[in-house]
């Protein structure tokens, strides 16, 4: 997931913004006790979701994929006073483990988290969001693009993780690869889809920005 080299990687980590102290703990606990914690944003990501949310400022956020709570956590600091973070995930065993870490921060009552089926779930969230964040499984990212795109307006942005999917977006696909082959899908649809304008980052596994023309 990380192309850089270990000893650039640790500069860039070094000149960054420092990891918040609660943010540490959670991504120590996750490593413990939760498997594939590879799927944890981490520090570098997880100062950039939080620049790019403080930028935005946004009220409203979506986020489909909450694994423990991190990103939600980095996604949270830019938010508006009155502002609200949906997060989705189908774990039902983390739901505790997050919630126990939105609730130590600063943002506990204004984190409503959701367990299902986000394609199911989102139609039914009556709110127009400034900030997505997509980041579960991969086959459906082309589903998640389409269902979201009615709740955003002009200036939304939508954050994509893991769209280099370990390189595999420039290697021969295997034809039983369907996240892979949903990847190429779903990037293409973002560089090229009428409403959006994109950039593609090379951080950490693939993050793009991409966002919302009219």
């Amino acid at each position: 997931m990380d192309f850089l080299p270990e000893k650039i990687n640790d500069y860039i980590e070094s000149h960054s913004q420092p990891e918040p102290e609660l943010l540490q703990k959670l991504s120590r606990e996750t490593w413990q006790k939760v498997l594939a914690p590879r799927m944890l944003s981490g520090h570098l990501q997880g100062r950039v979701l939080s620049m790019l949310s403080k930028l935005i400022q946004p009220k409203y956020i979506l986020e489909i994929g909450t694994y423990t709570g991190y990103s939600a956590l980095c996604l949270a600091e830019g938010m508006q006073e009155d502002g609200e973070l949906h997060t989705i995930d189908i774990n039902e065993e983390l739901l505790d483990f997050q919630r126990k870490y939105f609730d130590e921060s600063a943002f506990g009552n204004k984190i409503v988290q959701h367990l299902g089926n986000a394609l199911e779930i989102i139609p039914e969230i009556d709110k127009t969001f400034d900030l997505v964040f997509i980041d579960a499984d991969k086959s459906n990212y082309p589903n998640y693009l389409e269902i979201i795109l009615p709740k955003l307006k002009k200036g939304s942005v939508i954050l994509s993780d893991n769209v280099l999917w370990s390189g595999k977006v420039v290697e021969k696909v295997k034809k039983d690869d369907i996240d892979t082959q949903a990847l190429l899908k779903y990037n293409q649809a973002l560089n090229t889809h009428p409403r959006l304008e994109t950039v593609l980052l090379p951080i950490r596994d693939g993050l793009t920005i991409s966002r919302v023309k009219n």
